[in-house]
Formats: structure tokens, sequence, C-alpha cells
């Protein structure tokens, strides 16, 4: 039967491919997404004027930290969602170190509005995006569930505990059944210019140098993006409370993953090494079995497969992709 989902940041990487999901099985979605620029606007823009062309989608312009989405959402002449998706984050952890406030504002005040949404207008099921950089520094390799995440080393992690223990607190106290999902290093065509696979296509594509923090033999667990949005949607399912990581399944160093895209595009990186980024982690890698037991997800791209599918993506729309903005 189809259903009527709010999912917030729809502009957004992981979010525009759950609403294209969605809507491909025949729900209806409404996305919001306030089209900040943290990141290169154009790509927002590309990802929205994709869902636009499909129908049962709804855009609504709106802030998740301004109040006022409250006042839009919880009217009589809005059908209730059957469940709300808030993939709507202020992400990055270099960038909250220079604005902390935005992230706050964005992630925990942004959450705390829609859960109130949720408990207004009887909204049974809550999924929050939360990340792997809440597991800290000091992490066991592959990181469970259970690992501590009280010491966050930025505040973009800071403010998504902060998120997840909000959602907690409405879970206990209204039975608001809340599927968080924790994900790690995920890529994909139209990711983030701000995160490295994209910049490393654009970058050797297009001649520009590349630019490692660290000596590159930090490491990365990464997960393509349609992995990550089909773990989002089975998320939907009753749990109660949990905690759930996604993504983080092939694990590589940053120089292995150079020199797999330099082979890929068919040039050579102009590589230049620079100092490790303090609010960097030196490695990231999932425990998922929490995922499959719970979910029945597992991820079903390889690496391989993925990184062919994004650099044929970056060549198909090489045209404006060049120009996006990756400092």
């Amino acid at each position: 039967m189809p259903n009527n989902y709010l999912v917030t940041g729809v502009a957004g990487f992981i979010a525009s491919r759950v609403a294209e999901m969605l809507l491909d099985a025949g729900h209806t979605v409404v996305g919001v997404d306030n089209l900040n620029d943290a990141y290169d606007v154009r790509m927002k823009d590309y990802r929205l004027e994709r869902l636009k062309s499909k129908k049962n989608f709804k855009f609504i312009h709106l802030d998740i930290s301004d109040k006022q989405i409250l006042e839009t959402l919880v009217r009589p002449d809005v059908p209730t969602f059957d469940a709300v998706i808030n993939l709507a984050a202020r992400a990055g952890v270099r960038a909250s170190v220079e604005d902390p406030w935005v992230y706050v504002d964005t992630n925990m005040t942004g959450t705390l509005n829609l859960l109130e949404l949720c408990k207004r207008t009887g909204v049974p099921k809550f999924i929050l995006a939360s990340t792997s950089s809440i597991y800290g520094g000091d992490a066991p390799l592959p990181t469970p569930e259970t690992a501590s995440s009280d010491l966050p080393l930025q505040a973009y992690a800071a403010s998504k505990k902060g998120a997840e223990a909000m959602a907690h607190a409405y879970h206990y106290l209204n039975g608001l059944d809340v599927s968080i999902v924790r994900y790690f290093t995920v890529y994909g065509p139209a990711g983030r210019p701000d995160m490295s696979m994209f910049r490393f296509a654009q970058w050797i594509s297009e001649g520009i140098p590349l630019r490692v923090n660290g000596d590159g033999n930090q490491s990365r667990g990464f997960t393509y993006v349609d992995d990550i949005a089909r773990g989002t949607i089975q998320a939907l399912k009753p749990v109660g409370y949990e905690i759930i990581n996604l993504g983080g399944h092939e694990n590589i160093t940053i120089n292995a993953l150079i020199a797999l895209m330099e082979e890929m595009i068919g040039r050579k990186a102009q590589i230049t090494y620079h100092p490790l980024h303090p609010a960097d982690a030196l490695a990231n890698r999932a425990d998922v079995s929490k995922a499959g037991q719970l979910l029945g997800w597992e991820p079903q791209v390889t690496l391989h497969d993925g990184i062919a599918r994004l650099v044929e993506w970056y060549n198909a729309n090489r045209e404006w992709a060049c120009e996006i903005n990756t400092d």
C-alpha cells in the first residue's frame, strides 16, 4: 500500500536517493530543504530537478531549524505522514570546527522540531541519520553500535549525539518508533563535493593538484549510495528504538583509492601532501552485522563497480561538474 513520507534534506546526496527510491516504489514524498550553500548549490539543484520530474513528489523550501516548519506541516489540510525520515543535516567534521552554531541549529534544534511534529500529528515512525564520527578517536575496528559515543571530537559529532538523545526521549515519553542510522563514508554519482570521492574524480579528470591530508595511509570504509538508501528505507520497519550502523563495508587506504581512480579515469593524479587535519580520524570501518540481523540489509555494489558508476556520471555531466567548487 502506498505511504506518505516526509523526507528532510531532500536535495542532499543520500536523501535524494531515498526519496527517488520511495517514489519509484509508488509512495508519496513531501521533501523539504533549505538549499543552503554549505557546498555548491548547483549540485543540490541537479538532484532536486530529478525529483521534481517524478509524480507524487512535492517540494517545500523550509529550514527544519525554524519553528515555522511546525506551522507549515501541522495543519488539518496536510495529510499525516506514515514516517518522518530526517536526513537534513549540517555535515562535515572540519567545517563544524569553524561554525559550530549552525550545526547545533540544524542537527539538534531541527531534529527537535521534527520530533515535535511527530508528537503533535501522531506520526508513528521516525528515522534519524547520524554519523560514524560519533564514535570518536579510539573506536574498535570494525566498530559496533555498542562502542562508546561519549567523547565526540567535533561539534558535528556532538550535535548528532544530542539529536540521538532527543530522539530517545521522544521514544520514551511518546512511544515514537525510532531508527537511528549511523552512516559511514558514502559515495556515488552526484555526491557531496566536499567529500574525497567527488573531489578526486574532479581533480584527476581536470588535472587539478590533488590534496591529501596526512600520508595517505589513513583508511576509510566506503559504501555506495544506493546501498545506503536501501538500508535507510529498510529501517522504516518497527524496531522500538535502535541504533544501526550502515556503510563502511569495503575498506581502502586513501593512496590505494587514488590509484584505483587514476586507473578508472585514465589520468595520473598530481598529488600534494599536507598535514593531517586534527578533526579527521585515521580509520573508520563499520561492524554492520546488526543491520543484517535486524533489517536484512547487506551492501550489493562493490567498490570497483561503484567508482566506475561515479566516473561514468562525472564524464556524462563534466560540462558543469568540472566547475563545481570543491574547496
